[in-house]
């Protein structure tokens, strides 16, 4: 099991670079958080290699950035799906009832009866809402929605899934 210091530390995906854009180095960026405000509250990505220097909205829903350590279009075109990553603990805190994504993924998922039902291998959102995908030990897996009716309670250790969502 991953200590909760471990857990705080973990790298959180925000961004992947799509390719290169233009001749001076800049890269198209898909977003992955809330949008060009959570990216640019960070400077430093994967840890420390690469140093934000500009980032603006590409109009259409990703962004345009150039990095320090980028100077042409052969570098940026290098860094074509490379992940840009901050720690677990450079996010901000979140209220109650919030959650990251990558806080649940790995939990141990168990019944509200106390079944063990695996783990959670992904956390999706088709536009409707969060979407747990949760992996049994045989390694078929299921899918729940994040609602108080289907997961009525989570921690940093296990998530709760009601039976009724849980059979198959």
């Amino acid at each position: 099991m991953v200590s909760k210091e471990a857990a705080r530390d973990k790298p959180v995906t925000l961004a992947a670079v799509i390719g290169a854009h233009g001749l001076t180095g800049e890269v198209r960026l898909k977003l992955f958080g809330e949008g060009l405000d959570t990216l640019r509250s960070h400077k430093r990505f994967n840890g420390g290699t690469l140093t934000l220097k500009k980032l603006r909205d590409d109009g259409k829903g990703g962004a345009v950035a150039r990095f320090e350590e980028v100077a042409d279009r052969n570098g940026a075109e290098a860094l074509r799906g490379t992940v840009l990553t901050v720690p677990r603990s450079a996010l901000p805190p979140l209220a109650e009832g919030e959650y990251y994504h990558a806080d649940l993924l790995g939990l141990t998922a168990v019944s509200d009866a106390g079944e063990a039902l695996g783990s959670v291998v992904a956390v999706e959102n088709y536009g409707a809402g969060d979407v747990l995908e949760i992996e049994r030990p045989t390694g078929k897996r299921f899918m729940v929605p994040m609602i108080e009716a289907a997961v009525p309670a989570w921690d940093g250790e296990r998530v709760v899934v009601t039976t009724a969502f849980a059979e198959l």
